[in-house]
């Protein structure tokens, strides 16, 4: 479990926004996870900011990655955005 970790989240109408603190290990992904799971059908657009990731564990990349794989197509537009990017989802095309 990462030493520490959170997400804040700001709703902009139609838009969610996840600005992501800490280290990003496998159960972050987890929770980052789910809160896809449950909100990602109530927005147009969803940005998930990676600035502020400190260390980004490859098993938590991985385990994010293959639960997105399971529910891209129920997300309408995310976009992950940040300097960290292409360590935690290296898959999603640029935007």
């Amino acid at each position: 479990m990462a030493s520490y970790f959170n997400i804040i989240s700001y709703d902009f109408g139609d838009s969610l926004y996840l600005r992501l603190h800490g280290d990003f290990d496998g159960s972050s992904a987890n929770e980052l996870f789910n809160i896809l799971k449950e909100y990602g059908n109530a927005f147009r657009d969803i940005y998930i900011d990676t600035n502020e990731l400190k260390m980004i564990h490859s098993f938590g990349r991985d385990v994010f990655q293959k639960n997105l794989d399971g529910i891209e197509k129920q997300l309408k537009n995310l976009m992950i955005i940040g300097a960290n990017k292409h360590e935690i989802a290296p898959k999603v095309p640029d935007h």
